[in-house]
């Protein structure tokens, strides 16, 4: 009988002890060393998460320039009715253009008594002319100045009928002109160049927009 008690107690004692040695799928556990993981860091990873970078810097400004204007004063009340005209830095330009030149029907120069001698004879034919003073082509006589080269060809054969020692030449001119410049962000911009051209009434020859030199600029990856 002792036998079998001593027996029994043996076996509750393996009883107690088997789970710290059988794992949870019936094998035997391992026993490892160092830490346990966080539980932060068995989670799957959420790229809502992740943190976005945002670049550094400022967003340009357009530069923008309209003309041509007649005139500094039409220029001027152009800006007087734009309101953030002085936010934005309005400034009327002069600018001297070299436009295409006319096409001159003239009597090339002569000596001075000779070519007023002439010149009243045409004078008395009702031909219009002048008498040119000054320049290059003084004691020419001009018959007409035109813009269109079919209208000037079609007076120089015509003269030339009326026994006119004339010929054709480029008469080069400049104009005095005006145009309107500003600084703001993009889509300011855009908006006080449509308030302009209404202000404006007509077409203009040109509309510049774009970006302005030395704003600085996000950096961009290669």
């Amino acid at each position: 009988m002792r036998w079998l008690a001593l027996v029994l107690v043996l076996v509750s004692i393996g009883i107690y002890y088997l789970p710290d040695f059988v794992g949870p799928s019936g094998g035997m556990a391992k026993v490892a060393s160092g830490s346990l993981p966080r539980v932060a860091s068995l989670k799957s990873p959420d790229p809502r998460n992740d943190a976005v970078a945002i670049p550094s810097g400022r967003y340009d400004s357009s530069c923008v320039r309209l003309g041509w204007i007649e005139t500094a004063e039409r220029a001027r009340r152009l800006v007087a009715k734009q309101p953030l005209a002085e936010e934005a830095g309005f400034k009327v330009e002069e600018v001297e253009r070299e436009l295409p030149p006319l096409h001159w029907v003239l009597i090339p120069p002569q000596p001075e008594a000779v070519a007023l001698r002439q010149f009243r004879d045409i004078q008395r034919q009702g031909i219009d002319s002048y008498l040119v003073t000054e320049g290059e082509n003084r004691n020419a006589i001009s018959l007409g100045l035109f813009e269109s080269r079919e209208s000037a060809i079609s007076v120089l054969e015509e003269k030339k009928r009326q026994n006119l020692n004339a010929v054709l030449v480029n008469f080069p001119r400049n104009q005095i002109s005006y145009a309107l410049s500003f600084e703001a962000e993009p889509e300011l911009a855009e908006e006080l160049v449509q308030a302009v051209k209404a202000d404006y009434g007509s077409n203009f020859d040109f509309v510049e927009i774009r970006p302005c030199e030395g704003v600085a600029t996000p950096e961009k990856n290669p």
